[in-house]
């Protein structure tokens, strides 16, 4: 498990067991995420998705508190997989790191709430699993668009992609910075705080 270039953000290379009957992968620990980050992941919902090759989706985030910590595995397919850090006021705001999810060579990311997260599939069927801290409020849930100039995200040049209605209207981040959009650091150091004491 190693930190990624934004703030609170994690990936864990994860250990595959196989023969000839086929494989075994532990995809979650709390113990070692919780060693790792200072507290568990408080789990209200799963998601799965499973999008076509050149399907985009994020960057989304949710209004802390509480916000919503993702802990997110690709058990099939390939997916490239971003974090942004849009907490106003981190040493890393604006910041983004990729991290290819493969379901052949297994790992996972861990975001911290206030954090952005997008993906990209890069085949079809790729399957997208991920635990989060909070369950799906619409009135809390906001993006900034992945396509966003200023934050030049690392898409690659020979896909092309498919994002949804609310995708392609969102924001960029400086106009969700100017509207208020956007947790700061101070909520988002807060809300760990909370969660490290409970």
């Amino acid at each position: 498990m190693r930190q990624l270039a934004v703030g609170d953000a994690y990936v864990l290379d994860l250990v595959p067991h196989g023969d000839a009957r086929g494989r075994f992968t532990e995809w979650y620990r709390a113990d070692v995420l919780a060693g790792v980050v200072g507290h568990g992941l408080p789990l209200a919902q799963a998601n799965h998705s499973v999008s076509a090759r050149g399907v985009l989706r994020g960057v989304h985030f949710a209004l802390v508190p509480p916000g919503q910590a993702k802990y997110v595995y690709c058990p099939a397919g390939r997916v490239l997989d971003v974090v942004v850090d849009v907490r106003v006021g981190s040493p890393t705001f604006g910041v983004h790191d990729a991290v290819v999810l493969d379901s052949e060579q297994p790992r996972a990311v861990y975001l911290a709430e206030g954090l952005g997260h997008a993906f990209l599939s890069l085949a079809d069927g790729s399957s997208v699993t991920y635990l989060v801290s909070s369950g799906y409020d619409p009135a809390r849930e906001f993006g900034v668009s992945p396509v966003d100039p200023a934050l030049d995200l690392p898409w690659p040049d020979d896909v092309e992609f498919e994002l949804s209605a609310k995708d392609q209207q969102a924001p960029t981040l400086a106009e969700a910075r100017a509207q208020g959009l956007l947790p700061t650091i101070e909520q988002c150091r807060a809300r760990y705080a909370e969660l490290g004491t409970a």
